[in-house]
């Protein structure tokens, strides 16, 4: 992909349109209650500050339905963000009109002006040409470098790249497709993929994806019941898919032809409900009727570290339990502490692998953490991701 960086083009004195990803949980008292997305994007603000450009952001904030909310304000994230960077932040009262356009004229060269959500119009996530036009009237630069909504074809993530005349990726959209794209299409071997989470369903493609480059896929969380359901064992009251326990069958038939070699748990942490109210672990790989699997067994755990140790890259994808609440996460927390220990490449998948990787302390020991679940998926199995493809030259 011919994407240009931000570091490729000229910004003294340019009105710098950056597309990030703010979408952050606030609290009660209204303030951000984790700035993770907000530190993510500073070195593309940073620099485009350094560069004395008109810094001008733009971001949505949960789901206000097309119309202004105020529990859904950009203010609390501009107010972290003054904060980070030591300098004031302007917030607009919206993200189109005269006053936008003022306040954009008046900003000084590295001053930074957040504009107010974007999905307080309707027009944001239905890609509105004329609402992409408008956005792009105040930019001589677009910068895309929100990575969790690029798989999203919404008018400030794709459609106003074509009414502005040059365009780059961020610094840490750059990144995500560097790791998440070029590394595990050509990947350093052995190649081992840990897949998690609840449905077989929502990951068949990035399975399929996969199993065409790696030599060991293990499978923990919720979805590894319907794997065993495929093979025949018993999962008491566990969660299965019954939709797709044919379709895990057609998986592990496919990985056999290709020599990869699949593992999953071989003993269990169960508990008769999601509470923890009799919980044990079990003996082997079948679960007794009445109750239910919530996390893999230290067996499994010993099994999978023993495959992490070996690998030249790993991928994983997926909490391998109910990692929520403690009684369920010492499996998850186990892994992310093997693969922050092991001598390779790691690449963790966004979403709830994220907050394990975070939880568990060792974010700055894996190589790369996504902040796109979604994202992050469709990049891996091989989906255009339409905030990726406006850049390309």
């Amino acid at each position: 992909m011919a994407v240009r960086s931000i570091d490729e083009l000229e910004l003294e004195g340019k009105r710098v349109f950056i597309r990030v990803d703010f979408n952050v949980p606030i609290d009660e008292d209204g303030r951000v209650r984790d700035d993770q997305r907000i530190r993510a994007a500073m070195p593309t603000i940073r620099h485009a500050i350094k560069a004395r450009s008109k810094v001008i952001l733009a971001s949505h904030l949960g789901r206000p339905k097309g119309r202004p909310d105020p529990s859904y304000s950009l203010e609390p994230a501009g107010l972290r963000l003054s904060e980070i960077l030591d300098q004031e932040v302007l917030l607009a009262d919206d993200c189109i009109g005269d006053g936008v356009n003022k306040m954009v004229q008046d900003l000084p060269p590295g001053g930074v002006l957040l504009l107010e959500n974007l999905r307080f119009h309707s027009e944001e996530e239905a890609n509105d040409p004329t609402f992409a036009k408008e956005l792009a009237s105040i930019a001589d630069v677009w910068v895309m470098d929100a990575f969790g909504t690029a798989h999203r074809a919404h008018a400030s993530t794709a459609g106003m790249a074509e009414h502005v005349a040059e365009r780059a990726a961020g610094f840490l959209l750059k990144k995500e497709l560097d790791y998440l794209d070029r590394t595990l299409k050509d990947p350093q071997k052995p190649f081992v993929v840990i897949l998690g989470g609840a449905k077989v369903s929502d990951k068949i493609k990035v399975i399929d994806a996969l199993i065409a480059r790696c030599q060991f896929l293990l499978i923990g969380g919720a979805m590894a019941y319907t794997f065993l359901s495929a093979k025949g064992s018993s999962v008491g009251g566990s969660r299965v898919e019954k939709g797709s326990v044919e379709q895990a069958r057609r998986i592990l038939g496919r990985a056999s032809e290709r020599g990869v070699e699949v593992l999953l748990p071989i003993d269990h942490v169960v508990a008769l409900d999601l509470e923890g109210v009799g919980r044990r672990i079990t003996e082997g790989v079948d679960i007794p009727h009445g109750v239910m699997g919530l996390d893999i067994g230290p067996r499994t755990t010993e099994l999978f570290r023993e495959k992490i140790e070996t690998a030249g890259t790993v991928f994983w994808n997926g909490p391998l339990g109910l990692f929520e609440n403690a009684a369920f996460s010492k499996g998850t927390f186990a892994i992310a502490k093997a693969i922050a220990e092991a001598s390779c490449i790691s690449v963790v998948g966004g979403g709830d692998s994220a907050a394990a990787v975070d939880q568990a302390g060792i974010s700055d020991k894996v190589t790369h953490v996504s902040t796109g679940g979604g994202a992050s998926l469709e990049l891996v199995e091989g989906r255009g991701l339409p905030g990726v493809i406006a850049l390309e030259q």
